[in-house]
């Protein structure tokens, strides 16, 4: 191993051991969370229970009794029957239920259920918790019969329900524009006593479920009101509630896991998500929560843990209203696609529903100017390729320059072998003569690895952008059927699906490998020739193929790049080495001499 490998390995290292460091001080910050959160719950739960409100499980009753109301709740059998109402936008149709003043499902026409162009809709499906049941109120159960009355126009609806003591609940559902959701709840207490809003009202957020493909996920984040708050991502402390590894790791032992997990946390939230990889609901409220409640259910049919839905809850204080007193909650909710520019607006940090981590800045860039891309050729494929040709344009300069860096000690490389072999019993004389020869022949030994260092972040940001945006989905691209999946050709034939850009790019790197100059080791060379291209298609065979097709046309277009600078001698040596014409004798003696004086 040469110097030039030895200080790669040492960098190498040292970002290995500054990664391992920083997430060690992020398990000690969690824990201590979890720690605090798991207090605020038991706290929580023990006023709760003190107060005889309702606690929400993981699934609801189909009606809740409070010990603490004078009046009885909803009977368990209904008189009235359901009745639902579809409201309408040119984005999404709702489904609302009078059982609960609810919402049902969310139909989303633009995207559809399976790669196959003639499929239906996606629909979105909260059963078995809907959305927007209230709970904790005295008289009013989760699935209480509301009257309801549509409005002409198609997108709103109004339920009201009256309790026996004089208390209304008035519920407006409006369906806005870019799959926006307006509700507003008007408590008007129309008797002569004080009635009680009981301790603590739960709303609730729906049911998300994972969806069927290798990629799919299910998650839920939330935003606290506190002012050094960050966003939470629920998803890394789901395992974790089941009893799990963090690394999800449990095989056949999955079986004995409980079968649903709940986690609360005391803190108020600005606003909460649910969501799948796609597709995702969010909650937010004029009026000030208490608490959010997450619950998670396995799926018992994969012999490995895994999470299959995810549902919550949101809590309000609630108290007492007054004599011919009114009391006014507005809460908003957006159920629709995972696109950035629609989460974007939706309030402070919720682009990080996005889950882009520290590259977060660079993905949603990068994500934009996919989208412009697509706005002049409409295909995400073509878009993909001229995101490509702009990164390597913009990196054009430095590989430029790596290049020439690389001929270039390719060129010194006997110079270096003599000073190594001549001064090999004094290593200081020979590190000296070493960086002489680089200083006089303007050799950089690092500048062949900073191009490759400075299009990390973009591989690691474009892999996190394409593994989310739902741009990509159900995507073609010539023989591709959906660039956010691998291409899975044969699959229903062949035991191993044939995926081409992962061979593709494991081809053309190998192409790349023996086209850039090399130096050192021959053999050390050869390996890392064919290793690394194996070694990434093991890795990218089963990724989105809209990544593939990124990396396999990138290094296409290094490949043409060393074509072009080796016909036009771009990369050939301004002037030869110094003392590259001498013979290794008079070589020796002039290093002796140097050294000497």
């Amino acid at each position: 191993m040469n110097r030039t490998d030895k200080i790669i390995v040492a960098l190498l290292f040292a970002l290995l051991m500054g990664w391992l460091w920083h997430s060690s001080r992020v398990a000690q910050a969690e824990a201590h969370q979890r720690q605090l959160e798991e207090a605020a719950a038991a706290l929580t739960n023990n006023v709760a229970t003190n107060a005889t409100s309702p606690v929400l499980s993981a699934k609801l009753p189909a009606a809740t009794t409070n010990a603490a109301s004078e009046d009885a709740a909803a009977p368990l059998s209904h008189i009235v029957p359901e009745q639902t109402v579809t409201l309408h936008s040119a984005d999404m149709d709702l489904l609302v239920s009078s059982r609960g003043a609810t919402v049902q499902s969310a139909t989303l026409p633009a995207y559809r259920t399976t790669a196959n162009k003639t499929s239906g809709p996606v629909i979105l499906d909260f059963h078995p918790q809907p959305a927007l049941a209230l709970s904790g109120i005295p008289g009013v159960a989760p699935d209480a019969d509301y009257t309801i009355i549509a409005e002409t126009n198609g997108r709103a609806v109004t339920l009201t329900y009256r309790t026996p003591r004089g208390l209304t609940l008035a519920r407006h559902i409006e369906l806005r524009d870019h799959y926006q959701v307006v509700v507003s709840d008007h408590f008007n207490n129309a008797s002569d006593e004080t009635i009680s809003l009981g301790f603590t009202n739960w709303v609730t957020l729906g049911t998300m479920y994972r969806g069927d493909t290798k990629n799919d996920e299910i998650a839920a984040d939330s935003f606290a009101v506190t002012p050094d708050a960050s966003v939470r991502h629920w998803s890394k402390q789901l395992p974790g509630l089941f009893g799990v590894s963090t690394f999800g790791c449990s095989g056949g032992s999955s079986r004995a896991l409980p079968t649903h997990a709940e986690q609360c946390t005391a803190e108020p939230q600005q606003w909460v998500a649910l969501k799948s990889r796609f597709f995702v609901e969010t909650f937010a409220s004029s009026a000030t929560n208490v608490c959010f409640r997450l619950q998670a259910e396995r799926d018992l049919s994969q012999q490995a843990f895994t999470v299959a839905q995810v549902s919550g809850a949101v809590a309000f204080p609630g108290g007492s209203l007054a004599p011919r007193a009114t009391l006014d909650r507005t809460h908003t909710l957006y159920i629709g696609p995972k696109k950035l520019a629609n989460l974007a607006n939706l309030g402070p940090r919720t682009h990080d529903i996005m889950e882009f981590g520290w590259f977060s800045w660079f993905a949603r860039l990068l994500l934009r100017l996919l989208n412009i891309f697509y706005t002049f050729v409409p295909n995400y494929g073509v878009a993909i390729i001229a995101l490509t040709v702009l990164v390597r344009l913009i990196f054009w300069p430095l590989t430029h320059k790596s290049t020439q860096g690389m001929q270039r000690m390719r060129e010194i490389q006997p110079l270096i072998k003599a000073a190594q072999e001549n001064f090999k019993d004094d290593p200081q004389k020979m590190q000296h003569e070493v960086w002489r020869i680089y200083r006089e022949n303007k050799v950089n030994p690092l500048s062949s690895c900073l191009p490759m260092l400075l299009q990390i972040p973009v591989f690691f940001a474009l892999y996190i952008m394409l593994r989310s945006a739902v741009e990509l989905r159900y995507s073609t691209f010539l023989w591709v059927g959906d660039l956010s999946q691998p291409e899975n050709l044969f699959a229903s034939v062949l035991p191993i699906p044939i995926n081409i850009l992962p061979i593709l790019m494991a081809a053309t790197t190998i192409w790349q490998s023996k086209l850039t100059p090399s130096m050192g080791d021959p053999m050390q060379q050869k390996m890392m020739t064919w290793m690394m291209p194996l070694m990434m298609l093991f890795f990218f065979y089963s990724m989105p193929a809209g990544l593939s097709l990124y990396w396999a046309v990138s290094t296409l277009l290094a490949i043409l790049q060393l074509i072009w600078q080796k016909r036009s001698g771009a990369g050939a040596s301004a002037t030869p080495p110094s003392s590259a014409t001498a013979d290794a004798d008079d070589m020796t003696r002039q290093m002796k001499r140097r050294l000497e004086r």
